[in-house]
Formats: C-alpha cells, structure tokens, sequence
C-alpha cells in the first residue's frame, strides 16, 4: 500500500517541477518598481545603473513592430520578436554581448529571480521582468505586437526564471 502511494505522488511532483515558476503578477513597491506612463517604463529613483540603462533601452523599442527572428542578426532592427527584444535591452545595460534566442536564455545569467532583472525563458518565447514591470512582445489583447511594458498577470508555464549576477 504504502508503494502505491508513492507511485500516486511521483506524477503530482513531476507535473509540479514541470509547471515553471509562479504567474507574473505587478505589485507597487514604492522605491523598487517601476511605473507605467503613457506605455512607457519610469524606473524608481533609487535602481541600479545598468537597471536604469536597461529600462531605458526598452523604451527606445517600445511600439517597435513584431517579426519573427527580428533583433537576431543586429541589435539595431526594424522590428522585434520576443527574445530579439530581451537581447536589446539587456545589450543596452552592458549585460549581454550577443542576440541570443529564446533557448538560450534558458542558461542565461544565474538561476532563480532576480533582485531587478529576472528572464522568464521557454523554448519558444521569452520575457524580461525590470523593476517590477513586465518587457514582452505580448500576451493577451496585445499577443503577436511588438515590444511592450505592462503591468498585466502573465502565466509562466514551462518557462525557467534566470537573472544577471547581481541584479
């Protein structure tokens, strides 16, 4: 009995382990998130340099459109797909050299969450976290657009959290 049990558990743990990190969710913290302002991301006063650095390349590509592929060859593109955009932004703050893909990400920076900057990676899409505010190419009414901020909920299923070191 106690085998059967046991045999029970291992498909809820494995699903579990399987299932990503917790949903992203906005929550205010003064002096630690940053705000949204006609679409565009304003740090708080007290960020980091390259967090700072970072937000501000966001927003040079905020409304950009969408391409597959777009921000893979060059960091300087017409248009955007998901992990061209984190590529962009995080280039922007000194923190990556080359465009990556959505997999690569899956092996970027240190593993977990971030203090600032956290990279939610799947096989087949990717999105940055920056002070709080979400960097994505769209989820829900906004799914297919190009590089945007929000502040909506967006599931994380099958994605891996990773982070800069330090950040």
């Amino acid at each position: 009995m106690k085998s059967l049990r046991l045999l029970l558990l291992v498909p809820l743990v494995i699903f579990a382990s399987c299932a990503g990190p917790a949903p992203y969710r906005y929550q205010f913290v003064p002096g630690k998130t940053a705000v949204l302002r006609n679409g565009y991301a304003i740090p708080p006063a007290g960020a980091p340099e390259r967090v700072l650095e970072a937000v501000a390349a966001g927003n040079r590509i905020t409304g950009s459109p969408y391409r597959y592929g777009g921000g893979h060859r060059s960091f300087d593109d017409t248009a955007y797909d998901c992990s061209g955009s984190a590529s962009f932004v995080l280039h922007g703050a000194g923190l990556l050299d080359g465009p990556m893909p959505s997999t690569g990400f899956r092996r970027y920076g240190q593993s977990g969450p971030g203090k600032w900057i956290s990279v939610y990676a799947r096989r087949d899409h990717t999105f940055l976290v920056i002070a709080g505010l979400r960097f994505d190419t769209g989820y829900g009414p906004t799914r297919g657009c190009g590089p945007r901020w929000s502040d909506g909920p967006r599931p994380t299923t099958g994605a891996v959290v990773r982070h800069p070191p330090g950040l």
